[in-house]
């Protein structure tokens, strides 16, 4: 996948993730820790809790893999050649 390409898609993703940061009131990066240290394993009893967190935490584990790709990326190249010129769409 190409910078600008990792760039739209972590854009999509997170405004998914903002829904559900403006729904539970905390951020990804706050949730995925608590939940894969347990501390969300009271809640995993509300299917529609569950539901949500299992999608939460896909989508961020997704541009948490997406960002890895684009600081990859772009450690082996120059930034001057990595910027559009002109507008993808």
């Amino acid at each position: 996948m190409e910078i600008h390409e990792l760039v739209i898609e972590m854009k999509l993703l997170e405004r998914r993730l903002t829904l559900y940061e403006e729904k539970y009131g905390v951020l990804s990066e706050d949730f995925h820790a608590a939940l894969v240290s347990g501390q969300l394993s009271d809640r995993d009893e509300f299917d529609e809790t569950r539901a949500d967190f299992s999608r939460w935490k896909g989508i961020y584990e997704t541009w948490l893999r997406r960002k890895e790709a684009y600081r990859r990326q772009l450690e082996t190249r120059e930034l001057a050649d990595v910027i559009r010129a002109q507008p993808a769409y």
